[in-house]
């Protein structure tokens, strides 16, 4: 299997990441339609998840579609990829300053760490956002390669 192949399919991962699995996450009770939400809270993620979906679809279009500039096009794909995981993981360490919080009450909560390394609790959205940040690190990794 050539890297550029192996580059497409770990870009495609980690764009479904945050063009699909957040869709499945938050566009149901636990956000979207939460009632314990206001409604300004819910027009944001709403908002927040349709530019994703949008996003996605140009960066699918610019890891399959066939054409010119095929690395470089991989490379930007990449790069709107690591605009979304770095945005999620600088909200993540800021916290501390606008009193947030990785997840919600009535949300999806943190569960029992498998290896309690760092927690003994991990939080869904910050595992699901680590485990897409490797796939997109790799990614941009085996195109490095391909290159």
């Amino acid at each position: 299997m050539s890297f550029d192949l192996v580059a497409r399919i770990l870009l495609t991962l980690a764009t479904l990441g945050y063009g699909l699995v957040t869709v499945l996450a938050d566009f149901n009770k636990t956000h979207a339609t939460n009632p314990q939400w206001t409604p300004h809270a819910r027009f944001h993620v709403v908002w927040q998840v349709c530019s994703y979906v949008g996003f996605a679809l140009m960066a699918l279009a610019l890891i399959w579609l066939p054409g010119p500039y095929a690395i470089d096009r991989l490379y930007l794909a990449a790069g709107m990829a690591a605009i979304v995981y770095l945005a999620f993981f600088a909200a993540v360490f800021a916290m501390p300053f606008y009193g947030g919080r990785a997840f919600d009450d009535n949300g999806y909560l943190p569960f029992t760490a498998p290896v309690p390394v760092v927690a003994r609790r991990w939080d869904a959205n910050i595992v699901a956002f680590s485990v897409m940040a490797v796939l997109l690190v790799a990614g941009a990794l085996s195109v490095a390669v391909a290159g």
